[in-house]
């Protein structure tokens, strides 16, 4: 167990990072703009899921050689990046379209939840925050030290999902108020589209050292 102390600290650092705007938060904002609130809350927890795996193999220690390989950090980068631009075009590409869900042809919430998930397993951020600042609030006396990483992750995580929730359901409710208009409704799913594309391409720049 995580001393109370080190996890409260923990949990501060935690909800810092996350609110610190970043792939997570431009994405579920992307999504909400395109596709609505429910669309929305389906990519956030998509992309918590995502996490799980990272947790896993940070716990295992395996992150930390991800964290120190040029090569694999770059792969999963550009996976990452490429997959965001593809949203974001697609979003672009059927901003006109009538809305999904008024046509009675909800988006598939699979696609939604596989479409975060791909966002969560290849965010840099994540990646870093678990191999570099986890480690730190592991009180490595009391042994046990992948559950004590478990454990930390798992809070990160619960976080991450309740933050990243409202800010889809914000950036959602600001779509319900611009959709009595169609023309405004393109416009919105076109910048939701931008956000994914402009997101990707600075995930590409991002050195290996951030």
């Amino acid at each position: 167990m995580v001393p109370a102390a080190s996890l409260g600290a923990f949990a501060i650092a935690a909800v810092l990072l996350i609110l610190m705007p970043g792939p997570s938060i431009l994405f579920v904002i992307g999504r909400s703009i395109a596709y609505g609130r429910l669309a929305g809350v389906l990519s956030v927890v998509g992309n918590a899921l995502g996490m799980l795996p990272l947790l896993t193999l940070v716990a295992l220690g395996v992150g930390a050689l991800v964290a120190q390989s040029v090569v694999l950090f770059t792969i999963i980068k550009v996976v990452g990046a490429g997959y965001l631009v593809y949203l974001g075009v697609q979003a672009i590409r059927h901003r006109n379209e009538v809305v999904e869900q008024e046509a009675g042809r909800p988006r598939s919430a699979w696609r939604l939840l596989g479409e975060g998930f791909v966002v969560g397993v290849t965010n840099p951020k994540t990646i870093a925050f678990f191999v570099a600042v986890l480690p730190q609030f592991v009180d490595y006396s009391a042994g046990g030290i992948p559950w004590q990483l478990a454990e930390l992750g798992v809070v990160f995580v619960v976080l991450a999902l309740v933050c990243d929730s409202c800010w889809a359901l914000a950036a959602g409710t600001a779509r319900a108020w611009f959709a009595t208009s169609p023309r405004r409704i393109g416009r919105l799913r076109a910048t939701g589209g931008v956000m994914m594309i402009g997101l990707g391409g600075v995930l590409l720049l991002t050195g290996n050292k951030h």
